[in-house]
């Protein structure tokens, strides 16, 4: 069974996703626009020469105000704003869309002999009756990303139709299941069902939580570059806040997190490349753009920890390049834990945290969904110094692999454990100090190639300067390193360095201190 590049089209626009990303991304690094309000009534000094009102008149226009305001029909995840139904509707109606595109798209896309997108009832039947679940042979960036991103569609219309984060997890697993039971002709993947089902949970929590942020408004509708920004994050949310109106529009209640953001621009320049053994003299020039988010940061007064994502840590990254558009997505959030107190210096969270990871660097790529236990602290060094972290050790099933094939394909499936540690040193609202190391081991154990592993570093380290504002200036150096063994085959290793000068926005909080 070959691979074939044209396999990778169908969920590939990766380009216009990236831009719909980072527009979202952008408006919540701004703070979009002031929220939407009513029209106040004027005040009789602020009327022109000669105009005059009677006091009901001035009572009507304000009564008139207030009802034009549109109000949600009960708070969010309860009573009328609350639905079963409705996401368990949309999922197969947009599987249903999905599927009729592919049809008209690709018609003559076969693998094994078949017509991959025309799939039958008869098909369909067969492979519920069967269950027959292989590892599929799909290329890299469709299984480990738009896998995923498909399974955020499904995640944001059960979070936006009221349901909570354990009852959007099943319909996640549910639209993966539709799909790999009558949305193609080829035999249902195991790595799919994880990818989309879970992965897509985590991946979707986060998006609809950065979503949220921009429509939450307690006192007036939110303005519309707010619902735009949050639309354009989270489009199956945005989605039912506009079909059905008023019902699905009362905000998610984030409790008030404190958040650290950055949108950063620059130019990287890629150098110390070493792939096979051949170390590359050369340096290729690359435009980058990072969108990072914490959510949730521990040490603020009142805010607990008892919902899935109460803390996450949203990273993404973007390069100027068709081939490698996406150059990493990185989510680590808490599902089960609590928070904790060491003195009056120290504030943390603990407990059972879910991962997801896509790592694009030119020369491989290294992907995971994970379970891990760890913490995320904050500790106040001195007056004006902050010393912010996670600690992570897990593991989950990956993929990882570089352009030559493995196999039938280009990459390694396998249970991964893995390791985070990423730490950032603040300097009061002056500069900040940040370094990530993440390492992953992707084993022979569940994979179709069980004598082979792969070891893979990742490095993200940089110093920011504040410049005024919210403006500032950073350098950032990104090490990635990886080795692998299969039997049979010599031994593979590759590295790649970057370095780049970026512009960077910092969000309202500054660098993100927790006073």
């Amino acid at each position: 069974m070959k691979c074939s590049t044209e396999r990778l089209k169908p969920r590939l626009a990766l380009l216009p996703l990236v831009v719909l990303v980072f527009s979202g991304c952008l408006a919540m690094a701004q703070g979009a626009a002031a929220p939407g309000s009513a029209p106040e009534p004027v005040k009789p000094s602020e009327r022109p020469p000669g105009q005059t009102a009677e006091p009901s008149q001035e009572k009507d226009h304000l009564v008139q105000a207030q009802a034009d305001k549109p109000k949600p029909v009960s708070t969010w995840g309860s009573g009328d704003g609350k639905s079963y139904l409705v996401p368990a509707v949309e999922a197969p109606a947009f599987l249903t869309l999905l599927s009729l595109y592919d049809r008209h798209a690709y018609p003559d896309q076969t693998e094994d002999g078949k017509k991959v997108y025309s799939s039958t009832m008869s098909s369909t039947w067969d492979h519920v009756r069967h269950q027959h679940w292989v590892i599929d042979q799909d290329p890299f960036a469709v299984n480990q990303f738009m896998h995923p991103y498909q399974g955020t569609i499904f995640h944001g219309f059960a979070r936006s139709a009221g349901l909570n984060y354990w009852e959007a997890l099943a319909y996640d697993n549910m639209g993966s299941f539709e799909w790999k039971m009558a949305g193609e002709t080829d035999p249902p993947s195991i790595n799919d069902q994880i990818a989309t089902g879970i992965a897509g949970s985590f991946f979707g929590e986060a998006l609809f939580r950065m979503a949220s942020l921009l429509w939450e408004d307690d006192e007036s509708d939110p303005s519309f570059f707010r619902k735009l920004g949050g639309t354009l994050i989270s489009p199956s949310a945005g989605f039912n806040r506009y079909v059905f109106g008023n019902r699905f529009r009362s905000s998610f209640s984030s409790g008030d997190p404190a958040v650290f953001s950055w949108l950063q621009v620059g130019e990287g320049l890629q150098s110390d490349q070493n792939d096979e053994g051949v170390k590359s003299t050369g340096n290729r020039n690359q435009a980058m753009a990072t969108f990072s988010l914490a959510y949730g940061l521990p040490g603020k007064d009142g805010y607990t920890y008892t919902r899935p994502f109460d803390y996450f840590h949203f990273e993404f990254d973007a390069l100027a390049n068709s081939g490698n558009t996406v150059d990493n997505v990185m989510i680590r959030g808490l599902l089960l834990g609590t928070d904790y107190e060491v003195g009056s210096a120290i504030d943390g969270i603990w407990g059972l945290y879910g991962g997801y990871d896509y790592i694009s660097p030119y020369i491989f790529r290294i992907s995971s969904t994970s379970l891990s236990i760890g913490t995320t602290f904050q500790a106040k060094l001195s007056d004006p110094v902050t010393l912010q972290g996670s600690l992570l050790a897990g593991g989950g099933y990956g993929a990882a692999g570089n352009v030559t094939p493995v196999g039938q394909r280009d990459y390694h499936y396998g249970f991964t454990p893995q390791a985070l540690a990423a730490m950032r040193l603040i300097f009061g609202r002056w500069a900040m100090l940040d370094a990530t190391e993440r390492y992953y081991y992707v084993s022979g154990t569940g994979s179709d190639n069980l004598g082979g592993n792969e070891s893979v570093h990742r490095l993200n380290a940089g110093f920011t300067i504040r410049l005024f504002g919210q403006q500032a200036i950073g350098f950032q150096y990104i090490a990635s390193t990886r080795s692998a063994h299969y039997p049979g085959l010599p031994d593979s290793h590759q590295a790649v360095g970057t370095v780049a000068l970026v512009y960077t926005l910092l969000g309202k909080t500054g660098f993100g201190a927790v006073k």
